[in-house]
């Protein structure tokens, strides 16, 4: 793939995820990219999967400019971003002027892959976790591999609501409204008595550069994530860990207390780990719940894509108990949380 043609494949990927205005930025960059400047050069460097699968070089550069918007670092940019609405003329003068007035800030961005955290997945967790709550009424010991920020660790401080019921406190730092097809959650009680992350570059949202790096990657016409995320950030109180996810979950699985279920959760992240991880990630989680009790239970809650492509695109929401390694499917739930297409009823 070229560079050209995945900057036109996400932006069609982009509009297609309601972003109008990504699709419009990135089909730009697709016809204008500045090949013989130093980003274009840096950019020529990079080998393999360009896509949004390996590099995601679209998204750095796009990332990257949102940033020098939301930090008010490019005020003439910032007037041609929404909620403005610029001609394909003005926004391509624009984009081409920052890239070149702010080259040696964009040389540093791109040099990290996007990060994100998606605080809207937690309607699926906060789900999940109900009907895990249904088997195993206990507090609760969380631990979320490939963290983030560990926006989606606080998910028992935000509620989900389902066709005007609630899910969670009464008031909550951020509401979820998905569009759910499917019978609502059972209602539960979470108490989450210890939560913890993990995460290879994980980010501390209640830093200024953390959060713009978090931020800067939501899409600039989709302001409701923005929101979300901010007010998430305003009450995050567990910074996730750096390291290996399966190197850190070992000794935490380990020492996971008596009296709380274990849950393990991770969206979005799983699908990223190479095949031999995935392996002894499972292998590791699977051997603890064989020695799992009544008092000392485990649950492995998982967002992660499954292929299926036979209707919304999106991933599976599954989750697996132990004693008795009993494994239900949840649903479907969109990669940025938008729909959820629920299919428990016990």
């Amino acid at each position: 793939m070229s560079l050209s043609e995945a900057f036109a494949a996400q932006a069609d990927t982009c509009t297609r995820m309601d972003s109008p205005f990504m699709g419009q930025l990135l089909t730009i960059l697709a016809a204008d990219w500045p090949t013989d400047s130093a980003l274009g050069r840096k950019f020529a460097g990079f080998t393999g999967d360009i896509g949004p699968a390996g590099h995601s070089l679209p998204l750095r550069i796009a990332g990257g400019l949102h940033a020098l918007v939301l930090s008010n670092a490019a005020p003439e940019l910032a007037r041609l971003y929404p909620p403005h609405r610029a001609t394909d003329a003005a926004l391509r003068a624009g984009v081409l002027a920052a890239l070149e007035a702010h080259q040696d800030f964009l040389l540093d961005w791109v040099s990290s892959p996007p990060q994100t955290n998606e605080v809207r997945r937690s309607g699926a967790l906060i789900a999940g976790a109900h009907v895990a709550l249904q088997h195993f009424d206990l507090p609760i010991h969380l631990s979320e591999l490939g963290a983030s920020g560990g926006l989606n660790l606080m998910w028992d401080q935000y509620a989900l609501d389902v066709d005007g019921s609630r899910f969670g406190p009464e008031m909550p730092a951020v509401l979820l409204s998905p569009e759910w097809t499917g019978a609502p959650p059972p209602k539960a009680s979470p108490d989450i008595a210890e939560r913890a992350g993990v995460d290879l570059n994980p980010l501390d949202p209640t830093r200024a550069d953390h959060l713009l790096r978090l931020t800067a990657y939501l899409w600039a016409d989709q302001p409701d994530r923005l929101r979300m995320t901010r007010a998430a950030a305003s009450i995050a109180t567990t910074p996730p860990e750096q390291g290996d996810a399966i190197d850190w979950l070992g000794p935490r699985l380990a020492s996971a207390p008596q009296g709380r279920l274990h849950l393990i959760q991770h969206t979005v992240a799983w699908q990223y780990f190479p095949a031999a991880v995935q392996a002894r990630g499972t292998a590791l989680i699977e051997a603890a719940g064989a020695q799992a009790t009544a008092h000392r239970p485990l649950a492995w809650l998982s967002m992660e894509t499954d292929g299926d492509t036979t209707g919304k695109v999106g991933a599976a929401v599954t989750l697996r108990l132990w004693p008795g390694d009993l494994t239900l499917d949840l649903g479907r739930a969109d990669f940025h949380g938008r729909w959820v297409k629920w299919a428990y009823a016990g």
